[in-house]
């Protein structure tokens, strides 16, 4: 690749050097700045190939830069990154004509390969709609989360079919609402169907609508799905769930794009976006030959998975607050939790994933007095629940959590497509190892930490120094 002139902003003097050694090694010119005006004066004047710019600088917002820069100079390609890592701010990069989103911490072997890609990559058509700042349908910054947005932002101007895969309680409705809302066919319904919810002999009439007398108690014609989705999006939730003879007719509609209503003879034309959503491995269905083959690949062009809870705890917090949010505008009593109580949650496996944390939080608000929820509340509340993972023990030895922690892996490269991580993975698979121990072993011993260090086999100062780098919160209360 030619040497290129790449323009930096970005108030952090550290990123700033950073980026200035990386790019520089590959035999770039980087120009660097703090503030976006500089930035501004470099682009008028006609310099760089390439710019890479923070979203929140002291004079002004990065993402209002993105316009002025496409309308000035169209060719010049934008990599937008930010701390604030939510939906909505890799949405509006895409909608304002970045070439990439990168949420901040970044990995920097990701960010030489997506400028590799921009300084070679042909330049898109920006578009000149921006997203709706309104209350954002999806919550957290986890790794996991940012995957998730840069899917959306990446797929919300395209009309390719979307299969959403994730357990029960994950949210994956709501990924298809913003898929649609974010998207082209915004000004179109959303319509939903269970696949599960359906009686099998009803299934093609709800999608395709039947005629009068098509059947015994057709009395007169009824829309089905796809004619009252025209123009929007229609979600096909639980889709493994389809009976077989139903799968046919889907696959039609999707090869040919036209449809026949129950009882009808003229065709009519489709015109909605299909996005699909299953919990179950359709893969096996396949292999069982419960699912066709050919219509899981004319759904699947475009796959997102969605996480379970449990792979993205960090989020809890945020959820817990958004959820209280919720209930103490519908009236119930506002409430928080102290720090041993939200430590307790992050440690749960939940298999109900957040519609359970949902369910829970709701719960607190309705039923208890104290403005503040304290663990031994959080300890009954989760004893009383259905399922709970056991901790592994000294009976189960160390294969239990071998096995745990092989299937993390294993489901980290499912989700990445069998690609290789990024560098890094040993340590980061200790880091997310050794929190949850050391805070088990804490709230085992009472927040005694010489009894901790002694059951972790560790010196006072070594438990001590994690604590505070793993920034474990102190338990109120324990001594």
């Amino acid at each position: 690749m030619s040497s290129s002139t790449i323009l930096v902003a970005d108030d952090d003097r550290a990123i700033r050097t950073v980026l200035n050694q990386a790019l520089a090694r590959l035999g770039h010119d980087v120009r660097m700045t703090g503030n976006a005006a500089t930035l501004w004066r470099w682009i008028v004047d006609g310099e760089g190939d390439l710019v890479i710019t923070d979203v929140i600088m002291p004079d002004e917002n990065g993402l209002d830069l993105i316009p002025r820069i496409k309308k000035l100079r169209p060719d010049l390609r934008v990599i937008v990154m930010s701390a604030q890592n939510t939906l909505l701010t890799a949405v509006k990069a895409t909608e304002r004509g970045a070439f990439e989103y990168l949420p901040k911490p970044f990995d920097l072997r990701e960010l030489i390969s997506v400028v590799e890609r921009a300084l070679s990559a042909p330049v898109s058509t920006p578009s000149d709609e921006e997203a709706d700042d309104e209350q954002l349908p999806l919550i957290g910054r986890s790794p996991a989360m940012q995957e998730i947005y840069r899917a959306i932002a990446r797929l919300m101007g395209t009309d390719l079919s979307v299969l959403i895969n994730g357990e029960s309680g994950t949210g994956k409705e709501l990924v298809a609402r913003a898929l649609h809302d974010f998207g082209k066919r915004r000004s179109g319904p959303f319509v939903a169907i269970n696949m599960a919810a359906i009686p099998r002999e009803l299934i093609e009439s709800e999608l395709f609508g039947h005629e009068r007398g098509a059947f015994t108690g057709a009395a007169q014609r009824s829309a089905g799905r796809f004619e009252q989705a025209k123009g929007g999006t229609l979600f096909l939730d639980e889709i493994g769930d389809m009976p077989f003879e139903a799968q046919t007719r889907l696959l039609r509609v999707l090869q040919e794009g036209e449809y026949t209503s129950v009882g009808g003879r003229a065709p009519v034309r489709a015109d909605s976006r299909i996005i699909a959503a299953t919990h179950r491995d359709l893969s096996q269905l396949i292999r069982q030959g419960a699912f066709r083959e050919d219509l899981f690949y004319r759904l699947n062009v475009a796959p997102i998975r969605i996480p379970p809870l449990r792979e993205r705890t960090a989020d809890i917090p945020a959820l817990v607050r958004h959820f209280a949010s919720q209930a103490s505008k519908e009236g119930l009593p506002s409430k928080v939790l102290d720090d041993a109580a939200m430590e307790r949650l992050r440690r749960y496996r939940w298999p109900g994933n957040v519609r359970e944390l949902e369910n829970l939080v709701r719960r607190l608000a309705a039923l208890y007095s104290q403005e503040v929820i304290g663990v031994d509340v959080i300890e009954a509340e989760l004893a009383a629940a259905p399922a709970e993972a056991p901790v592994a023990n000294e009976a189960s030895g160390d294969e239990g959590l071998g096995n745990a922690v092989e299937r993390h892996i294993n489901e980290y490269f499912v989700a990445h497509k069998g690609a290789m991580p990024a560098a890094g993975l040993y340590d980061r698979i200790l880091r997310e190892v050794e929190r949850p121990l050391i805070v088990a072993t804490l709230v085992a011993t009472r927040g005694n930490q010489i009894k901790a260090a002694h059951v972790l086999g560790l010196n006072r100062n070594t438990l001590r120094k994690k604590i505070r780098e793993l920034d474990i919160p102190v338990v109120r209360g324990l001594k």
